[in-house]
């Protein structure tokens, strides 16, 4: 059980990670919101791989980013933090 939890907590903060860095501007957050939104990130992606038949461990590490990304620019949203964008 604690292996489950604490895989979901390591590729939690990799994937909160690697959100941060592929989106462009200014993220501040702390590291437990980084790692939580990367848990949610990979729950969201990991749900839509299943939905779309996904086995590749690759391709859903990039939808589980894709979806921390997302949940990122609506996190931004919702707090009322200044999205930067391009232009």
């Amino acid at each position: 059980m604690f292996d489950g939890i604490l895989g979901y907590i390591i590729g939690g903060a990799v994937i909160g990670v690697l959100a941060r860095f592929f989106k462009p501007g200014a993220d501040p957050m702390g590291w437990i919101m980084t790692i939580l939104l990367g848990i949610l990130g990979a729950v969201a992606g990991g749900y839509i791989a299943g939905m779309l038949g996904v086995s590749n461990r690759f391709v859903v590490w990039v939808i589980a980013i894709i979806a921390a990304i997302i949940l990122l620019v609506i996190y931004q949203m919702v707090s009322g933090k200044k999205v930067d964008r391009p232009g």
